[in-house]
């Protein structure tokens, strides 16, 4: 069988994959236990903006850091540019994101936990709330969203068919965080045209 290419579709100035509509995506922490926030040779993309945030976040979240992780951020800092001039989250190892946390062997993001516990204004970056979908920004201002596909998000995948959740649903939070209510809703629109045309 051969693959078929996602197409394209704008809305604003964002380009959209079509396989956000088909893909059926649901995280499952018991499966892959955080591998994403572990796995890889770079870190997680970040916004410069976002640098003030996380820094603001450190003494709260500071004890909850290995020390490997400490002795990284004391060096070179919450991020670094990786070899293809992006600005990432430092890593540990060549691997670890230094926001790992570990509770009964799954790995947590500290950033995120110190959020949800009231304790800070930064919850992690964009591009971690957004994954899978990866975002590229062009010369002319438009933002170009197109899913990663993993081997390690198998039971993400899985669990979203069991639970027939389409991406652009799992991720209807932060998709409304960085691109606005309306556009979400202008991205459901296009869904329910492609439902109705029989194309998704």
């Amino acid at each position: 069988m051969v693959k078929q290419e996602p197409s394209l579709f704008q809305i604003g100035n964002v380009l959209v994959a079509s396989d956000i509509f088909t893909e059926k995506f649901c995280c499952d922490l018991e499966q892959c236990k955080g591998a994403c926030c572990v796995e890889g040779n770079s870190g997680a993309p970040v916004e410069l903006d976002e640098i003030g945030g996380i820094e603001d976040s450190l003494d709260t979240i500071w004890s909850d850091l290995s020390a490997s992780a400490q002795a990284v951020i004391d060096k070179q800092g919450v991020a670094y540019s990786d070899n293809d001039g992006d600005l990432v989250t430092s890593i540990v190892n060549g691997k670890d994101c230094v926001f790992t946390c570990y509770e009964n062997g799954i790995c947590f993001c500290a950033l995120e936990r110190a959020f949800r516990a009231g304790k800070t204004r930064f919850m992690k970056p964009i591009s971690c709330s957004l994954y899978p979908l990866r975002e590229k920004a062009f010369p002319d201002g438009t933002v170009g969203l197109c899913v990663h596909h993993w081997d390690i998000c198998k039971g993400a995948k899985e669990k979203g068919g069991q639970l027939d959740l389409p991406l652009y649903k799992f991720l209807q939070a932060p998709l409304t965080m960085r691109f606005g209510k309306e556009w979400y809703q202008q991205l459901c629109g296009v869904a329910e045209q492609l439902t109705a045309q029989h194309l998704i």
